[in-house]
């Protein structure tokens, strides 16, 4: 048994931001039914590595859905669609503003074709002014405070590699819904549930938001920075928080030959006996955090010299031996390669039916008594017989929609 089993959900989402929460939410056992018009999700012919199969952009945020077409600008696809509603628990869509409503389907109609339906809109913005801009992933990034905190302090803002815009906002969007589904088990009625991409990615911002208040009390001291204006300067590789950290470079050089390093201060001791400077652990000038917090990159420095010399693996075992938190920087061909990560499950391998087997991220979600398998992305419009046929539809039926364009 699966945590979602016997739920419906009827997936109108496209591209990232809601196909990756609605991905989660089959993992977790849901009946995903990927509803897309005729030409199917534009991904499936975006970014293709092999040609006229659905992209890998499509297929690892698709896995273990179902999948069915209808065109939802003509009058039977509607009709289709009303009956599809009312045997479905979640509706979640991530189109422009308006667009459900426009087809003839806002929220009061769908509240009024099943009163239990948790609706899901996951939306650029807010309703303010920014509420019919365009929105993708590094315009949420912009606008919700991740770029202008990343990057040197003398470089321009850097969009991050994690998808923070559109899978960091679909995770918001499915705590969203999994609230929703337990307030239904009390009330008996389904809700609303909606949110923006700029506000997920200020959510996952808040530290900066924290210290931009903490620049009323004066310079902050854990960055490296030594100039301050009146908003919170770009810092690199700084940690920010309450215990230093940076990257240092590791043999033999290399893009990603990095580790991060964590400087607490139970960890100075060990840490200046393994750079060769064991003399700093009791000098006055290094010995207290509040020592060290104005020479932070004379620190780093120091720990540099020292792990040049070696390569970033080996250095991560001298460090963990003395407990001193610390990571390599690994590259997406080292994920990839990682024997760690698919034993874990947080890789796995799916067949594809067209394109064979591919590498795709596993379940982040592990629970006891739901295990998850990672089953293949379906094809465009694969199951229109069966979930059509549960609607009363007969062969024929589908013969004459297909010949009309409906599906």
């Amino acid at each position: 048994m699966k945590a979602l089993d016997g739920v419906r959900v009827l997936d109108m989402t496209h591209v990232q931001s809601g196909p990756s929460c609605t991905q989660l939410l089959a993992w977790l056992g849901a009946d995903v039914i990927k509803l897309e018009a005729p030409s199917g999700d534009i991904t499936r012919k975006q970014l293709r590595d092999v040609p006229g199969v659905d992209s890998l952009y499509f297929t690892m945020l698709n896995c273990n859905k179902r999948s069915i077409t209808l065109n939802m600008k003509s009058e039977r696809g509607k009709e289709i669609f009303t009956k599809l509603v009312a045997e479905s628990d979640i509706l979640v869509e991530n189109f422009g503003p308006g667009a459900v409503d426009r087809m003839g389907f806002p929220w009061e109609r769908l509240q009024e074709l099943n009163p239990r339906l948790v609706y899901a809109s996951i939306k650029g913005f807010g309703p303010g002014r920014y509420a019919d801009f365009k929105a993708y992933e590094v315009i949420a990034q912009a606008m919700g405070g991740s770029m202008t905190s990343t990057g040197f302090e003398d470089g321009p803002p850097l969009a991050t590699g994690a998808q923070i815009g559109d899978s960091g906002t679909g995770v918001h969007a499915l705590a969203g819904i999994l609230a929703a589904l337990y307030q239904r088990e009390q009330t008996g009625r389904g809700q609303r549930v909606q949110v923006a991409m700029q506000h997920a990615v200020l959510n996952l911002c808040r530290v900066k938001l924290r210290d931009q208040q903490r620049l009323t009390s004066g310079p902050l001291t854990e960055y490296p920075n030594k100039t301050f204006s009146d908003e919170v300067p770009r810092s690199g590789n700084a940690s920010g928080g309450g215990q230093p950290g940076w990257a240092v470079r590791c043999a033999p050089g290399g893009p990603n030959d990095y580790i991060y390093v964590i400087v607490q201060p139970v960890g100075w001791a060990p840490l200046a006996g393994i750079i060769g400077r064991p003399e700093l652990a009791d000098d006055p000038e290094w010995a207290t955090p509040e020592a060290r917090l104005p020479k932070l990159d004379k620190m780093f420095q120091l720990i540099e010299e020292w792990s040049i010399g070696q390569d970033k693996w080996t250095v991560l075992d001298r460090l963990n031996a003395v407990s001193i938190p610390c990571g390599p920087i690994l590259s997406t061909k080292e994920l990839l390669e990682d024997e760690s990560l698919r034993q874990e499950g947080a890789l796995v391998e799916v067949d594809h039916p067209e394109r064979g087997s591919f590498t795709t991220v596993g379940s982040p979600l592990h629970m006891s008594d739901s295990p998850v398998d990672i089953t293949s992305p379906p094809l465009l419009g694969e199951h229109n017989t069966e979930i059509y046929a549960g609607l009363g539809l007969t062969a024929e039926d589908l013969a004459d929609l297909k010949t009309n364009g409906v599906i």
